[in-house]
């Protein structure tokens, strides 16, 4: 405990500078420096009592950030009306910052007539994604097109689709594999479109390019879609925008070249935060896009986080606290009922240049150990009301895939724990879906190699168009 009481004290002190603010000083912890004018952690004579006394604490000397109002509800996030003006602003003060890029950036006029799946614009990306690629590629278009938020408004999203420079030999139209990157961001310089558009910067991630699923797939004669699944808020681990990215996706391609790919096979593929919306996306077809229901003919995903609770148990005051900390704030830039449990010193950082972080900044911050508690306004946040509702509404029970699945997991993972995945396969065998599960050795990044190339074989099968196998 003292490591995190010097750790904490680190944090408040740079906040309190920061901000201008001195406090009381009531008696300091043994061994913590008293600094004159600042203020001192108090110490409960209840050890287990000390996060609720620091949540109080961290808001009676630090006060909250300076917002300027939200827009204008006649327009994007116009349905900040239905939340008080305050979180409205904080809201929107917590979206990540323009990139200097229309495409990703810019909100497009009357995005309302358009049909979900529409494609509001296209830019031929040959040139720089080519280079990344490595395989021979014939085209490569960043795609913007209308999509819905968490809660069915108009919104929009970006995706890259690949297409290989040999033709397509095989009977009907060139198959398509929809390949889910663990983006894991939270600024929009993040995303596999904006490297594959601009080129390759210090926010790239390594799994945009391994294990190697675009150019296996390229090699393999099918194109390749790669939707930037998070968003324009880049609402990192939510699975409804994720999902309803992707379906979109599929339908952008479809309708922006019908001749070539509008009777295509897809098959989608995700591991850790692609799964999440992978996971997303094969709930969502039957209520969502009824029409793919033929087209998207399976799914394989692994390190599957599918049931945020369990995460809470594993992912909480430890190394992946970081990633844990930051796909919360994700889900809240889309459910503010999270951004108004958040304390002033979260506020500060939820409005500063962190909410732009990609995920190889951010994860760095595990090695603090800090308990989410910490950034929150109520007690036990991870029990409360505010949780359950996010945790069921998160885990999408009872909603059936409307393709087959291929699910594996480590069965090592202390992160993302097994426990999560068996439970998935459970419920969907439960609904009738064609299922696999594969328990694989390792934690999640052995587990990740070593489960990879049974569930690509898979995947192969099912866009060639064999019938899959159900272990159910």
């Amino acid at each position: 405990m003292s490591c995190l009481r010097v750790i904490l004290f680190a944090l408040l002190l740079v906040c309190s500078v920061a901000t201008g603010q001195a406090g009381a000083q009531p008696p300091s912890a043994p061994g913590l420096p008293v600094i004159p004018g600042l203020p001192v952690l108090p110490i409960p004579a209840d050890a287990g009592q000390i996060l609720p006394d620091l949540q109080q604490w961290i808001d009676s000397v630090i006060p909250p950030p300076p917002i300027a109002a939200a827009p204008h509800p006649s327009g994007p996030m116009s349905e900040a009306t239905t939340v008080s003006p305050a979180l409205a602003a904080l809201r929107w003060a917590a979206m990540p910052s323009a990139i200097g890029d229309p495409i990703f950036d810019a909100w497009p006029a009357n995005l309302d007539s358009f049909a979900e799946g529409e494609v509001v614009e296209v830019r031929d990306i040959s040139a720089t994604a080519a280079p990344l690629v490595l395989v021979p590629i014939r085209q490569a278009l960043l795609l913007k097109y209308r999509t819905s938020d968490s809660r069915g408004a108009a919104s929009y999203a970006t995706a890259t689709l690949i297409i290989p420079a040999t033709a397509w030999s095989g009977p009907g139209n060139r198959p398509v594999v929809v390949n889910n990157l663990p983006i894991d961001g939270l600024g929009r310089d993040c995303t596999p479109g904006y490297t594959l558009a601009h080129g390759w910067s210090r926010n790239t991630s390594f799994t945009d390019f391994l294990p190697p699923t675009t150019q296996l797939a390229a090699l393999r004669g099918y194109a390749v879609l790669i939707p930037d699944h998070e968003g324009p808020w880049m609402a990192y681990a939510e699975p409804y925008v994720a999902g309803h990215a992707v379906l979109d996706a599929i339908r952008a391609v479809r309708g922006l070249r019908p001749d070539e790919f509008g009777e295509s096979r897809f098959g989608m593929t995700g591991y850790s935060g692609g799964a999440i919306a992978t996971h997303g996306a094969v709930k969502l077809i039957d209520s969502y896009a009824p029409e793919l229901a033929g087209s998207v003919v399976g799914a394989a995903l692994g390190g599957v986080p599918a049931d945020y609770e369990i995460l809470a148990r594993s992912m909480n005051g430890n190394l992946a606290s970081g990633v844990f900390m930051a796909a919360t704030f994700g889900v809240g830039r889309e459910r503010p009922e999270i951004l108004a449990s958040m304390n002033n010193l979260a506020q500060w950082a939820a409005t500063s240049p962190l909410k732009d972080l990609c995920g190889s900044t951010f994860g760095a911050v595990g090695v603090l150990m800090l308990p989410i508690d910490i950034a929150a306004n109520i007690p036990d946040p991870l029990h409360s009301e505010v949780a359950a509702e996010i945790y069921a509404v998160t885990r999408m029970a009872g909603m059936k895939s409307a393709t087959p699945l291929y699910i594996y997991n480590g069965e090592q993972e202390f992160w993302i724990p097994a426990e999560g995945a068996r439970n998935l396969y459970r419920e969907q065998c439960a609904l009738g879906v064609t299922a696999v599960y594969r328990s694989v050795l390792g934690e999640h990044i052995i587990a990740g190699g070593l489960g990879y190339p049974e569930a690509m074989i898979w995947l192969d099968e099912r866009l060639r168009g064999m019938a899959a196998p159900d272990e159910c």
